[in-house]
Parts: C-alpha cells; structure tokens; sequence
C-alpha cells in the first residue's frame, strides 16, 4: 500500500510547479498541482491531500478565499505562500486560518523543513486510543477533547479548530492561572518554526478567543497579561 504524504501545490506559475512537483516528488511525496482556485478546488474533491501549498496571488480566486474555503470543509494543513516577506500578507494568511506561511522567493530547504513541521503538527490527529475515559479540558462552554484533538459547544456540536490552536488550547488548559510568554507558548507547543516578535501567536490567540469566548473583545477565559503574555482563567467561566 502507497502511504505517501499527498501534497496539494497551487500556484498560477507554471515554472514553480513544475520545480516544486519535481522537488517534492524526489522528497518522497505525492504531488498533485492546480493553475487557479477552479482547479484546486476540482483537484480537492478528487484527492485528499494532507497539505496544501497555497499561492496568495492568483488570478480568479486568490488564494486567501480558497483558504477558507479549505479550512471551512477539510482537516488538512495549509501552507500560505506570499509574494514577498510583507507582515500584513503574514497576518492575513494567518487570519484566514494558514498553519504557516513562507515568502518568495524561497529555499526549498526551507520549504521542505516547513512542510515536514506542518505534516508533523496534523499526524496526532489520527492517534485516538481505542478504549479508555474520555480526556477533556473546559473552556467555557467548550470541551476540548485530546484524545479526538476535536473542540465541541455545549451542545456537542464541533467548532473547527486548526492544529496549532489545539497545541495552543492544550497548552493552556494544563497549566490553568499561569502567565505564558511568547516564547514559553512556542516552546510548549514545539512551534519554533513561528516568530515570537511577529504576531503569530497574538493572531492565533485572537482567532481562538472567537471560538471559546462569550465576548472575544472582552476575554475572560484567555486574558492579556500586559507586558508578559497570556494566561487562562478557568474559573471566569
């Protein structure tokens, strides 16, 4: 049986495709790649990769909507590629729920190092136990199940989470009423691969506040420590 890692590259350059089909497939990956938004989302319904390496500028749909709509209906990784180093290009592929981001133009080291870091991150999903008391952590109303990496309302309907916001959830919940820096939540979470002085950490925490907070602009559960990080509050629920 072919067990590959199936990679998904979506960029408008013929030529990038090309070299990156040709460098990733040599790494040991399937590689399957799409001109534009149509023929990506043409090529999810037939394949299921396990990430995708996803231009930002494209012709037709960009690559920002085909974000969401990948993070609306799959559990795969994404991979955010921007045409320069530009922080707000970083901010919005995050935003939109990217696992990571690289700018052109790129070392394929690089590259490679980031997309062995993603597939990494996703490969617990997977690893459920067959029998055994549920495991949970409480935010809120929300459960967080780490034996399913899943995330439900109090209603048991799931809310989609990406990887990195598990790792993040799960951080917090077992070390409850302890202030976190930025770089203890990237030790933590094994996320060295992020930038402590970017906001990669304050986007992500900003994104989950939506999700498990009854006013994310006024966060009891996951506060702001001015000038040290943050902290989770179980008891303000």
């Amino acid at each position: 049986m072919d067990d590959k890692e199936t990679i998904l590259v979506v960029d408008d350059d013929s030529q990038v495709r090309a070299l990156l089909e040709e460098y990733l497939t040599a790494k040991g990956y399937e590689v399957h790649t799409a001109e534009n938004g149509d023929a990506a989302r043409s090529a999810l319904s037939a394949i299921r990769p396990q990430l995708v390496l996803l231009d930002l500028n494209m012709p037709g749909e960009d690559g920002l909507s085909l974000a969401r709509h990948i993070r609306e209906h799959l559990d795969i990784g994404i991979i955010m590629v921007t045409a320069s180093g530009d922080t707000l290009d970083r901010i919005i592929g995050l935003e939109v729920g990217a696992d990571d981001y690289i700018a052109k133009p790129f070392d394929n080291r690089e590259l490679l190092a980031r997309i062995k870091g993603v597939l990494r991150r996703l490969q617990p999903r997977s690893q459920v136990p067959a029998s055994g008391p549920a495991r949970t952590l409480r935010f809120g109303n929300c459960i967080l199940d780490l034996d399913t990496r899943s995330l439900r309302d109090e209603e048991g309907r799931e809310i989609p989470i990406t990887q990195m916001e598990f790792d993040l959830l799960q951080v917090f919940g077992t070390r409850p009423n302890r202030v976190l820096s930025r770089d203890d939540i990237l030790d933590l979470t094994q996320n060295r691969d992020w930038h402590p002085y970017d906001r990669s950490v304050d986007i992500r925490i900003a994104r989950l506040r939506k999700k498990i907070e009854c006013d994310p602009e006024s966060p009891r559960l996951l506060r702001t420590v001015r000038g040290a990080g943050y902290m989770f509050v179980p008891e303000a629920t």
